[in-house]
């Protein structure tokens, strides 16, 4: 590790689909170097329209239902003020951030309200006390403008390989670039994974690796006894709940769940982390994945920025890869943070460098003095260890942090259809379980489930996945397999999908 850093433990929590204004722009009103909101901003009905009357930011947020549009699509339309048309999209247009109303009224008559109103501080009081208490980044940007998937490979490998939005070839297969996981540990850091519902990390091939498997962990069972006992590894990702049942609701954020779940679960991570001996080396990462279709008024760079692998997107959008999404959320916790610090565009390392997902992959590699970047997009990305502004760690931290609002009335409907990311992590347990190969599912299982269908199977796929890596360890797969591609591998029986997952489509050390 750089000895000029104080941090030895980096944790990161991403949460899901709202944007910067929508959920702290509002927090302008207590410290004005925030780049919020002031009830000034707003949108027109029709942008084709001069006369077309305005709709104004509101602070009535609050419980939202249904989801807006963040579609590549929906994105385009709420940046530039018109529909998504081939030429378009290569026609070098200035992002007006005028689209939003326009683009919700597609969706549903009335929406534009949904978008264009952000939540007052005092209903998210977690972020209230967080962002007054350590420091916000006021110009952090999704990694591209499109879902949930191909934003959240950027967190943690600088790149979704090339997808743009949901590829359930890539989901069964694996993605296969390396990410900052492989990056700390070659560099003789440690690494963990603790998830309340089977991890999305899974997505990428190499931590498929039965080597790895020890490194996922059960949130509700070890994460605060781990903080206890100060066995935090060097890079910690958590992983929330992204279904929602009556017994157990979303905590992910995502529309329609209750963000004072999220704030909750926010509440529980931080006083976990604020009770550990490893408090004075830890620092806390809360991000957003994209920002849910919900308005920001600030523009998204549209210039300046490198692909990160130089491939191009699938037909019919051909995306370079060259302009970034939406504004997000971004908490930056640590006692080594100053007080009500604001945290806006990086001063490198490149003119146009901005903070976006890329940054959490760049700034680990410089926090632990990583030998490499991932691709050409971290190396590119600002790194936000700048806020480590103190000369000593603070010890007037809160232990504690308010009790957040319910916001949901009503009890959550356990029959609706999935989203399109709980749908991914449905071929994701189809592909844990081996059920992708069968005929009768053809990938089109998730199309007619229920959420509480779709728990009871991912839960079912997964600790069936986990018995089977446990019964492929003893049988030494990790041990025996050799992973140099270029020398031909014996054929070999296996005993289980699971064994065949890791053990031959994964070489392991």
């Amino acid at each position: 590790m750089a000895s000029e850093c104080p941090i030895k433990t980096v944790v990161v929590l991403v949460q899901e689909n709202r944007s910067f204004d929508h959920m702290l722009g509002w927090m302008k009103s207590l410290n004005p170097e925030i780049d919020g909101v002031t009830g000034t901003e707003s949108n027109p009905l029709s942008t084709s329209d001069s006369n077309s009357n305005r709709v104004y930011f509101g602070d009535r947020s609050g419980y939202v239902e249904p989801d807006p549009g963040h579609s590549l699509e929906a994105i385009f339309e709420q940046v530039y003020g018109m529909p998504w048309t081939p030429s378009a999209a290569f026609a070098n247009l200035e992002p007006t951030m005028e689209g939003f109303a326009q683009q919700a009224e597609t969706i549903q008559k009335g929406m534009n309200e949904v978008v264009m109103n952000g939540f007052k501080p005092d209903l998210v009081p977690v972020y209230k006390e967080l962002v007054s208490e350590f420091a916000v980044c006021d110009r952090w940007f999704s990694s591209i403008p499109s879902l949930t998937q191909p934003n959240r490979l950027y967190v943690h490998s600088a790149t979704s390989f090339g997808a743009t939005t949901n590829d359930n070839k890539m989901l069964v297969e694996g993605y296969p670039q390396k990410t900052i996981f492989e990056s700390v540990e070659e560099n003789g850091f440690s690494f963990g994974i603790y998830y309340q519902y089977p991890p999305s990390t899974l997505f990428y091939r190499n931590l498929r690796k039965l080597k790895y498997i020890d490194n996922f962990h059960q949130f509700d069972l070890e994460f605060k006894r781990h903080c206890e006992g100060g066995k935090l590894p060097n890079y910690v990702v958590i992983e929330q709940r992204y279904f929602e049942t009556k017994l157990l609701p979303g905590n992910d954020d995502h529309p329609s769940h209750d963000v004072s779940e999220g704030q909750k679960f926010v509440k529980q991570v931080y006083e976990a982390l604020r009770s550990s001996p490893q408090w004075n080396e830890i620092l806390f990462v809360i991000i957003y994945d994209e920002h849910g279709g919900f308005y920001d008024h600030v523009p998204t760079p549209a210039t300046g920025v490198p692909s990160p692998d130089d491939i191009v997107g699938p037909e019919p959008y051909n995306f370079q890869f060259d302009r970034l999404g939406v504004r997000v959320p971004a908490i930056l916790i640590s006692p080594w943070i100053e007080r009500g610090t604001v945290l806006h565009g990086p001063s490198g390392p490149y003119p146009t460098s901005e903070f976006e997902h890329s940054s959490i992959p760049a700034t680990v590699k410089k926090i632990f003095n990583l030998k490499e970047f991932l691709t050409k997009r971290d190396a590119w990305a600002g790194t936000f260890d700048v806020v480590l502004n103190r000369s000593s760690p603070r010890t007037d931290c809160p232990v504690t942090l308010p009790e957040p609002v319910k916001m949901r009335e009503t009890e959550p409907v356990e029959e609706k259809k999935l989203s399109d990311f709980q749908q991914d992590l449905v071929l994701l347990a189809e592909t844990l379980k081996g059920d992708h190969k069968k005929d009768i599912f053809l990938n089109k299982l998730a199309d007619n489930m229920t959420v509480v269908e779709a728990v009871n199977y991912v839960e079912e796929a997964f600790n069936k996945f986990l018995g089977e890596c446990e019964k492929a360890k003893q049988g030494g797969a990790h041990e025996s397999h050799n992973p140099c591609l270029e020398r031909p591998q014996p054929k070999r029986e296996f005993k289980s999908f699971a064994h065949k997952l890791f053990s031959c489509l994964i070489c392991d050390n």
